[in-house]
């Protein structure tokens, strides 16, 4: 299958198109600079010069795909405050995706996040509707794109994604918090719970959507299904050498920055539906666990 990459530079795109290639895919991965460009190619895919501001652009490559894979998302607007830019922006390539796909009964595969589930007051499910606001709209369109002969899916990313291929995520975010401010800080009494899933786990749940999902499903790449954050923040403190401690609701802007209006949000999350249905088991090593292999920790002196 011939299959165009959106994001084909980043975080998740380095352990999902390794995994489309070892499956015997040809990628296509879309690289708006050189540098892209560059790290597309080391990861064995062609490139596709364009960016996301070019809709129709976007448009061909995607008609001249089997499938199409959309992992892109400007999230530096979004750490910056802007939420509302980032996701029109999202639904301006879906459409341009999705309208280039109907009627072919080619797969298109979306990226969400379980935190859409948050305020569900439950775990949430593979079945539930995201809530209002953030990325829930892009995934209801590409949902929807599956009544116009579209396999369209969504695979619902955890809020921490983490391996050696992590540079810049929330584990990596919620780290250098402790380390510049002394404390490894949770919102309330820190019992609410986030899950987490390995790089490499979630870049093999895509491939199964690519490949199997039925038209408008979600997915759910949670190797953990929810940690307590008061426990990730005492494992942060204990590799740092720095306490854990609750942070006042007053203060919690000063200490998380945008993480603020996330911090304190309950999302446990099943994957019963995405184990069953796709045979999806995750295998790498679970959050703590890979705290502790060292790779998120500089060796402290005397340890």
């Amino acid at each position: 299958m011939r299959v165009f990459v959106t994001g084909a530079s980043g975080h998740l795109a380095s352990a999902v198109v390794p995994e489309l290639i070892a499956a015997g895919h040809d990628v296509v991965g879309l690289a708006r600079s050189d540098a892209a460009a560059a790290a597309v190619t080391a990861l064995g895919a062609s490139v596709h010069r364009g960016d996301l501001d070019d809709l129709d652009n976007l448009a061909k490559a995607a008609a001249d795909s089997d499938g199409v894979i959309h992992l892109a998302f400007n999230h530096e607007q979004m750490r910056a405050g802007d939420y509302a830019t980032p996701i029109r922006g999202d639904l301006a390539v879906l459409h341009a995706i999705g309208d280039a796909l109907a009627g072919t009964g080619k797969p298109l595969v979306g990226t969400s996040g379980t935190l859409a589930l948050a305020h569900l007051g439950r775990t949430g499910t593979e079945q539930d509707a995201g809530g209002p606001g953030g990325r829930t709209e892009a995934e209801n369109l590409v949902l929807g794109f599956a009544a116009r002969d579209v396999r369209s899916s969504v695979v619902r990313v955890p809020p921490i994604t983490h391996s050696t291929l992590d540079t810049h995520g929330f584990a990596r975010v919620l780290i250098a918090l402790a380390s510049q401010t002394g404390v490894a800080g949770y919102a309330g009494d820190g019992l609410n719970r986030w899950p987490a899933g390995h790089t490499l786990d979630v870049g093999h749940l895509y491939r199964l959507a690519l490949e199997d999902a039925p038209a408008g499903t979600r997915w759910h790449a949670a190797g953990d299904e929810g940690i307590p954050m008061r426990e990730i923040a005492q494992s942060i403190g204990d590799h740092l050498g720095l306490p854990a401690a609750a942070i006042p609701a007053d203060r919690l802007q000063a200490h998380f920055g945008f993480l603020a209006m996330l911090i304190g949000l309950d999302n446990p999350t099943s994957t019963l539906q995405t184990r069953r249905i796709l045979g999806w088991e995750p295998v790498h090593p679970g959050l703590l666990a890979d705290f502790a292999s060292g790779d998120y920790f500089p060796a402290r002196a005397g340890s």
